[in-house]
């Protein structure tokens, strides 16, 4: 039976580049990708691609940025006084901070920018404005019995 909307899937696969360097798979975190199709536990573009499938089914597929992490957007660059940070704590471009939002939530922030007085943060997810290219192997299927995702979660 090929895979639709509610069902729990197990797959493998791997995430690379247009480049061609991969930036995640399943075999670097020592297992298969589990997750239920269209709950938003994956990008969307990864929810249509293997909607269809059939199991031992293996697939290449391109996700836009649109369908995948969204495009990257300059309001999301946002300066912050140096002395914001740990006296101890030496930025540099490239490093990711953990920052506070006012409920207490913590996210990642990438440094942008290393000026005197200031820094730039870029709170764009890393993969946000990248075209991403998988190939997946589905190696499992659980279909929806019509009770919902909700009853399984």
């Amino acid at each position: 039976m090929k895979i639709k909307k509610g069902d729990k899937v197990k797959v493998e696969y791997e995430g690379k580049f247009e480049s061609g360097e991969v930036f995640d798979s399943s075999k670097a975190h020592g297992n298969p990708l589990e997750f239920v199709v269209e709950s938003g536990q994956v990008v969307p573009g990864f929810d249509k691609a293997i909607d269809g499938m059939e199991k031992g089914e293996e697939k290449e597929f391109k996700i836009e940025p649109k369908e995948g992490y969204g495009e990257h957007k300059d309001e999301l660059k946002k300066e912050i006084p140096r002395d914001m940070l740990p006296k101890d704590q030496e930025p540099k471009e490239g490093m990711i901070l953990m920052m506070q939002a006012a409920n207490g939530q913590q996210f990642p922030a990438k440094i942008a920018k290393v000026e005197k007085d200031k820094i730039t943060i870029d709170l764009n997810h890393p993969l946000a404005g990248k075209k991403l290219i998988f190939k997946v192997k589905v190696l499992e299927i659980e279909h929806d019995k019509g009770e919902g995702i909700e009853s399984k979660i």
